[in-house]
């Protein structure tokens, strides 16, 4: 897995480039700014591209508007948000389309592998988003719908695929069977009346369904 980080901290981007080359990720850069970001990315084709919000020369949101722009020219590259900020708008934007996209608090990353970990979901199409980010984003537009009906189980599986997790991660978060994962989220589907369908992605949708309504909080339940 290649990618480029644009960090403006130096010891930050150094120290999270050495980490990653230890966990055998090739770091083809490591910037500065949204410039050499878009350049980067331009001629090193990388998987992931890993983007701290606030970046020179304003330090506001150069960096997510960098990510909108690599997202229409670099469709095939993942876009990570990296940050200690929650931005709304542009974020809500790169949303739209989640596959191959996340956001991460800096603050709230336990370790080193659960990072890896959400790069490689990204690199191969998937999501990784932190709840705390979710409930920033969309906190405000709930609204009754067929999300009601799902049991407390239902929606603790929705929120994990909401994070980018597998049925195999849920299985294992929820100390249960892959099989049992399975019928929860084959349950979600007709719930939220998703079909079957050659050219959509029924496990993006559902998380969209979720993201677009506020997502459901921190559930428990059988």
């Amino acid at each position: 897995m290649r990618v480029v980080i644009a960090e403006d901290s130096p010891l930050l981007r150094d120290g999270l480039a050495q980490l990653l080359q230890l966990r055998d990720v090739e770091v083809a850069a490591a910037v500065g700014d949204a410039e050499t970001l878009i350049a980067s990315v331009a001629e090193h084709a990388p998987d992931v591209a890993v983007v701290d919000i606030r970046l020179p020369p304003t330090q506001t949101d150069e960096g997510v508007r960098a990510a909108l722009r690599l997202r229409a020219e670099h469709p095939g590259t993942g876009i990570l948000l990296f940050s200690q900020y929650v931005e709304t708008v542009h974020a809500a934007r790169l949303l739209a389309d989640p596959a191959g996209f996340g956001y991460l608090l800096k603050e709230r990353v336990a370790d080193i592998g659960e990072f890896v970990g959400a790069l490689e979901r990204v690199a191969a199409g998937g999501t990784a988003l932190d709840p705390e980010v979710v409930a920033q984003l969309f906190g405000a537009s709930r609204r009754t719908n067929a999300l009601d009906t799902l049991t407390p189980r239902e929606r603790e599986v929705l929120s994990l695929m909401a994070e980018g997790r597998t049925n195999h991660a849920i299985a294992t978060a929820f100390t249960v069977s892959e099989r049992a994962v399975e019928k929860h989220v084959a349950n979600i589907f007709t719930k939220l009346d998703l079909p079957p369908s050659d050219t959509g992605n029924r496990r993006v949708l559902a998380v969209l369904r979720y993201l677009e309504n506020g997502g459901l909080g921190s559930v428990s339940g059988p």
